[in-house]
């Protein structure tokens, strides 16, 4: 079943893939102190950047600025990246510089707790502007990466390094959402460029309007709807820490569907028919607790799931959201006590293929529509 592997020197802790469309091949992976990017192709995997943090990442966004070497002689990378200090990194590479590493959001202007996910704001443009965080310290902040001095003029105006007359680069400044609770994910969508989905720790899903307005004095007016999961929130409320981990995901071709998982539970909500916020379909994939939801960028029917326990051994739950409540597709990678550390679907068009972290292996397969 695995068509590819990808060793690494030490536990592989985060694999997120790029799904822009000028860099479909790439998948960013993190180690115990450095990030790797490879290329994957259709039988092979290169490495064409490696960033040594020295510190533990915890989250990792692609930038919508990156374009992969198959797609143009011109290529560039962009990552932004959480460590395990609460600090954040840009990571950069391109066909004519060697890997750069800016850092930022440390001390008092950042986060002061484990920060969770990353996303870069969605949209069309191509412009990596604006950077979301989400934290245990219950904050989501959207970083302007290249603040200008005139805040009258629009992202897209604003300067970017390549464009900025001067060799220095400010630090970028931070617009902070206060949440009731820690937050564990934050998803953007191509279709906008105002709204993250973002969920809690107790089973809680926000589309948040991010776009402050100066002269709004509720903070509370960012959150635009709540999806709420009911079995996940009483799950939550007996569990003796009150903290369950949880993931949420935008459907990529619909502004409509979200799906996430948060403890045992996953739940699918429809926007546009919200139901009082209640989800629309769910279930239990993982009793032990799920990690990760991730629908599918490609044949956007399927959504995947994995949890961290390594009981079943390591193991992906396949969806069809045509059947929400049909068993799923057990896809088993590795007997007891490996687990899935982390796993994303890669960007690429045609079969879709998924790529796992499993010790100190990425294991890179495609999807099967039949029982393993």
């Amino acid at each position: 079943m695995v068509d590819l592997k990808y060793h690494h020197g030490t536990d592989v802790h985060l694999v997120r893939a790029s799904y822009h469309e000028d860099a479909t091949d790439l998948v960013a992976i993190a180690g115990d102190k450095s990030v790797e990017v490879i290329q994957c192709a259709e039988h092979s995997v290169n490495v064409i950047a490696s960033f040594y943090l020295g510190l533990r990442p915890t989250a990792i966004a692609w930038s919508p600025q990156t374009i992969s070497p198959t797609s143009s002689d011109d290529w560039s990378i962009e990552l932004a990246i959480s460590t395990h200090d609460f600090g954040l990194h840009l990571l950069t590479k391109s066909h004519s510089d060697d890997e750069r590493v800016f850092h930022f959001g440390g001390g008092l202007t950042g986060h002061h707790g484990r920060i969770n996910d990353l996303s870069f704001v969605g949209g069309r443009e191509r412009v990596a502007q604006h950077l979301a965080s989400v934290s245990d310290d219950k904050n989501l902040i959207v970083w302007d990466l290249y603040p200008s001095t005139d805040h009258a003029n629009s992202p897209i105006n604003s300067p970017l390094p390549s464009q900025s007359p001067s060799g220095t680069r400010a630090q970028p400044t931070a617009l902070v959402i206060p949440f009731a609770h820690p937050l564990t994910s934050v998803s953007s969508h191509p279709l906008t460029s105002k709204e993250f989905i973002v969920s809690d720790c107790r089973g809680s899903v926000f589309l948040t309007d991010w776009r402050k307005d100066p002269n709004e004095e509720d903070e509370t007016w960012h959150h635009i709807v709540e999806l709420v999961h009911p079995t996940a929130l009483a799950k939550a409320a007996t569990n003796r820490s009150g903290y369950w981990t949880g993931c949420a995901s935008w459907r990529r071709d619909s502004l409509d569907l979200v799906g996430a998982v948060h403890g045992p539970s996953y739940a699918l909500w429809d926007i546009s028919n919200l139901r009082g916020g209640k989800p629309f379909a769910g279930g239990v994939s993982f009793p032990e607790g799920g990690h990760r939801f991730r629908w599918c960028p490609t044949l956007t029917e399927y959504f995947a799931m994995s949890t961290k326990s390594p009981i079943h051994g390591a193991a992906i739950h396949l969806y069809n959201v045509t059947y929400p409540h049909a068993q799923p597709i057990v896809i088993n990678l590795a007997p007891q006590p490996q687990r899935v550390l982390d796993f994303d679907w890669i960007g690429s068009k045609g079969i879709p293929r998924l790529a796992c972290a499993v010790g100190h292996d990425v294991y890179i397969f495609p999807i099967s529509t039949e029982d393993e």
